[in-house]
């Protein structure tokens, strides 16, 4: 099977196995403009996603203050 990574309405699948950060280079997903979700809880680049899973990704947005 897979895991799918949703990020804006959109999904990607990805070998499981490898780490959050590893799938998130496969899509050509900066890890730092993304918070991974996963059942609820924010999972960190180091995480194995496995079989079955799927992690939403949130993007970080930040503004130009002073």
């Amino acid at each position: 099977m897979t895991v799918k990574l949703v990020l804006r309405g959109k999904e990607y699948e990805v070998k499981p196995g490898m780490t959050l950060l590893d799938s998130l280079k496969k899509i050509n997903v900066f890890s730092e403009s993304v918070l991974a979700v996963r059942n609820g809880e924010m999972i960190l680049d180091d995480e194995i996603l496995k079989d079955g899973e799927v992690v939403k990704l949130v993007s970080v947005i930040s503004g130009g203050g002073q």
